[in-house]
């Protein structure tokens, strides 16, 4: 037999019935489902289905082809069992039933300073907080909860939606301390009624406690609130007849404003979104 000859003998017993064999990776007799998002690996809109599962934070890459195999993981419905299986933006993911987001979570800091308004966007062109952290992530971060245009201080972002539920959801009483500065001395009597609660054009509001800072004018105290009711702290004060002149979130959920100067932004350590992650 010549040289072409043997290779072409070779090439044709890969064929079987005038066409190649295909490779079986199936475990055992377990079927492969085919891939819901066919395309070539290098389609930027297109990601593996492990790497999926693991960004989502439900466990490593290496457990989720575990968890794949036996059969915790749909795609748009459809149970999927097949290593190296790629989905696509859109494609809804669940694991025992569950949506999976596959962005990994973070979570951004901003000591916020006047004249930024607390939403993605505004219509009439104001300037908003994303321009301060536009430079921080390149996930869509959203804020937790809101700070008015006109107050400072400390300001979470996040892609972690199931989070941002649990601090803004008044059963887990997340704790808020401000820094107030009234136009006028806080009388003895007033503060006595705020710490004993007050009836406002929206229902009762209680604080946790109120305080005149230390070695301030007595137009300066510190207060502690769990609501997270629209202008609440101003309008505790304005129901008594001050006005709020500053206003300055220095605690938010056990984060603080240390080493953060206004303006700025910092990524949580990995102890602070634990800590997060342990309230209830």
């Amino acid at each position: 037999m010549s040289r072409g000859e043997h290779q072409n003998d070779k090439r044709a017993s890969g064929r079987q019935g005038g066409r190649f064999r295909k490779k079986s990776y199936a475990r055992g007799n377990a079927p492969i489902k085919k891939s819901l998002a066919p395309g070539k690996s290098a389609d930027p809109d297109l990601i593996r289905l492990n790497k999926y599962v693991a960004n989502a934070g439900v466990c490593s890459r290496r457990e989720a082809d575990t968890y794949i195999a036996a059969g915790n993981v749909t795609v748009n419905g459809e149970t999927v069992t097949e290593m190296g299986f790629k989905v696509k933006r859109g494609d809804t993911v669940r694991f025992d039933g569950r949506i999976l987001n596959p962005e990994k979570k973070e979570y951004i800091l901003l000591n916020k300073p006047k004249n930024f308004i607390t939403t993605t966007s505004d219509e009439k062109g104001r300037r908003t907080v994303m321009e301060l952290i536009s430079n921080a992530s390149k996930s869509r971060l959203v804020p937790v909860g809101r700070l008015d245009r006109n107050t400072t201080g400390l300001l979470l972002f996040t892609n972690d939606g199931d989070l941002a539920k649990k601090l803004t959801h008044p059963k887990y009483r997340v704790r808020k301390i401000y820094h107030v500065v009234l136009d006028k001395n806080l009388k003895a009597a007033d503060m006595k009624k705020i710490r004993e609660g007050l009836e406002l054009e929206d229902g009762p509001v209680a604080v946790d406690e109120i305080s005149y800072i230390e070695n301030s004018p007595k137009k300066e105290v510190g207060i502690e609130i769990h609501s997270g009711r629209n202008r609440i702290v101003r309008r505790i004060f304005e129901h008594l007849g001050y006005d709020v002149n500053k206003l300055d979130r220095v605690v938010f959920a056990g984060l603080t404003k240390k080493d953060l100067p206004r303006g700025h932004w910092r990524p949580l350590t990995q102890q602070e979104i634990i800590n997060l992650g342990n309230i209830s």
